[in-house]
């Protein structure tokens, strides 16, 4: 706001004054403090800069829009006072110009300044120049660039205070001289121990498994080449599989869900990552292979997260298997893909499906969604779910986590489901079975989790509603068909650091998160107690994979033992101060088990 205008507000309150007929002190109140003058000095060229930009940039708007607006030429004071078009109705001239103070006390107005119309994103304004990197820092939020124009992910999701740098370009080593890594920032490492730290603090169980086993190194000579996404809690892992005897090599299966500042910190402790927030798809599969194509180091333990690092060796380095033991697999979307090739003779190490082990499945998928799946939406869009229209689609153990939360939060939730005992199980539990199709229109937001392949598809997405918000919280990229709306009469806005607007032709814009990735870990994060069961389970299978006897496990797809399962929840128990019953010997006789387990067949379905 000019100095002009305020002058003007205050000299409306004087005129007030003397019409009501008090006395005035001899000289002006609006007197002008140091501070008054500093600003009035400074406000014609702020102002005819302002004007200028205002009139001639096409990005005005919708940084405005995306609360991005050039807050350093407003001081915390001239934030709190009121617009100018508030002023308007005590401008003495009532036609529309500012008014402002002569130094005789005298109300005059201020010179109109003409005005130019402003072109939008909407209007089909074309950008032919790329900005600078300055430029596209200080603009990533407010360009809207068409579809077809050229969209690197690195540049767009990444902290805009970084270096835009790839790290590919970059040689970087730690304080120990080791190179062999290939991260956004090794100078982040100390704030990455921190959070390292304050994850151990709630992942008991891991502790007690690394304390337990570590004076054994029951993975002693293990080389795990793993692909998950890489966080505080994974470091956890990593350190406690190293604490037990193996060498890891690590690459992130999610582009957005890296921590750079974790990854640096496990750099600097000597392991080999290779990940950073913001990947291309260029550099997701060049990182893959940096952890796996490395001379004089071969795998012999692979630990997956979608089933990416194993494809990737399928296709590229076949006869790596001969050498790997075994292979991990936590989610549904690389336990499915490890099924296929076990039914079409082409998986040639045995497998375990740490997925369906109860501990993960429970915990991970249903508990852990129940409590992201607020987080994610609440963090990238401000939403308030009471009495919003939500469409889950899946009803298993994910998508059950999801209802329930949503469905607290006051939220009118429908399902969409192909299994019929998951249907039953969303009807009985209170929720409206129905087909996409017929509540696509009104709904307010689309959440898939399925594990499959184009749930939602263009058709769905031209008949949404405007402001529609779409996220996935499968672990697949492919749910929802994002590659449909990379046309170029649809326009696509960034507003947020993962958030993009997508605009059609007649102004309609839904809201994408993540471009369609896992909603919780690319844009919030994830209960840190839920990993420590997940991590606990993953490392159990490992030992059991590596240390099994030669046939005990064929080249197959196996669940974790139930014994395992119940060791992963028991050494949890202490977090709640829990006191588990203990069978007496007629009790255990009488049920025909062990005293110590297990306690369930593998059959039962908690």
């Amino acid at each position: 706001m000019s100095v002009q205008v305020v002058a003007a507000k205050m000299a409306e309150v004087e005129l007030k004054d003397v019409s009501a007929g008090k006395a005035l002190p001899a000289e002006s109140p609006v007197t002008p403090t140091s501070e008054d003058k500093t600003l009035a000095r400074n406000e014609p060229q702020k102002e005819a800069g302002s004007s200028a930009a205002a009139a001639t940039s096409p990005t005005a708007e919708p940084s405005a829009k995306a609360g991005e607006g050039n807050r350093g030429l407003l001081t915390p004071s001239a934030a709190k006072m009121p617009q100018a078009s508030a002023l308007k109705h005590s401008d003495p001239q009532q036609n529309g110009g500012d008014a402002f103070v002569n130094r005789d006390g005298t109300v005059a107005e201020a010179p109109r300044m003409k005005k130019k119309k402003i072109q939008f994103a909407d209007q089909k304004q074309e950008f032919n120049k790329r900005p600078s990197k300055i430029g596209r820092r200080s603009l990533s939020r407010s360009i809207s660039q068409s579809s077809t124009d050229s969209y690197s992910s690195a540049a767009s999701y990444t902290d805009s205070s970084d270096d835009e740098t790839s790290p590919r370009d970059k040689q970087q080593k730690n304080s120990k001289g080791n190179g062999d890594f290939c991260i956004k920032n090794i100078k982040q490492a100390d704030f990455g121990r921190r959070e390292i730290e304050i994850a151990e603090q709630e992942m008991p169980a891991l502790m007690a498994l690394r304390k337990r086993a570590q004076g054994e190194k029951p993975l002693a000579g293990a080389k795990v080449v793993g692909c998950t996404h890489i966080t505080a809690q994974t470091a956890v892992l990593m350190e406690t599989l190293s604490a037990l005897g193996a060498q890891c090599r690590w690459a992130a299966c999610n582009i957005y869900s890296t921590q750079n500042e974790v990854a640096a910190a496990l750099a600097e402790g000597g392991f080999s990552v290779f990940a950073w927030k913001g990947e291309s798809e260029d550099d997701f599969w060049w990182c893959i292979d940096r952890c796996v194509n490395v001379e004089g180091w071969q795998p012999n333990m692979i630990l997956d997260d979608g089933g990416d690092l194993t494809h990737w060796i399928y296709k590229k380095y076949p006869n790596m298997f001969k050498k790997i033991k075994g292979i991990v697999e936590e989610s549904v979307t690389g336990v499915h893909r490890l099924y296929q090739l076990s039914k079409a003779g082409k998986l040639c190490v045995p497998a375990m499906n740490v997925n369906d082990s109860v501990t993960k499945q429970k915990f991970d998928n249903l508990y852990c969604c129940r409590e992201s799946i607020l987080d994610g939406l609440k963090r990238t869009t401000d939403v308030m779910f009471g009495g919003k229209q939500v469409v889950v689609c899946g009803y298993g153990e994910v998508g059950k986590g999801c209802c329930a939360a949503l469905k607290a939060m006051g939220s009118i939730v429908y399902v969409t489901e192909i299994d019929p005992i998951c249907a039953l199980q969303a009807c009985m539990d209170g929720f409206r079975l129905v087909k996409l199709n017929e509540v696509i229109r009104q709904v307010d937001i689309v959440i898939t989790c399925t594990g499959n392949k184009n749930v939602v598809v263009r058709e769905h997405l031209d008949r949404m509603k405007n402001g529609c918000i779409v996220c996935n919280m499968g672990h697949s990229n492919t749910e929802i068909d994002v590659a449909s709306l990379r046309t170029p009469e649809l326009t696509w806005e960034r507003v947020r650091s993962q958030v993009d607007h997508i605009i059609w032709p007649d102004a309609k814009r839904i809201v994408l998160l993540a471009e369609g990735r896992l909603l919780n870990l690319s844009c919030s994060t994830v209960p840190t107690f839920v990993l420590s069961i997940t991590a606990t389970t993953q490392a159990l299978a490992l030992i059991e994979l590596y240390n099994a006897p030669e046939g005990r496990y064929k080249q197959d797809v196996y669940l974790l033992p139930k014994k395992m399962d119940e060791y992963v929840a028991s050494l949890h128990l202490p977090t709640f101060d829990a006191h588990l019953t203990e069978l007496t010997d007629e009790q255990a006789k009488y049920l025909g088990l062990n005293k110590n387990g297990p306690f369930k067949p593998n059959y039962y379905r908690y």
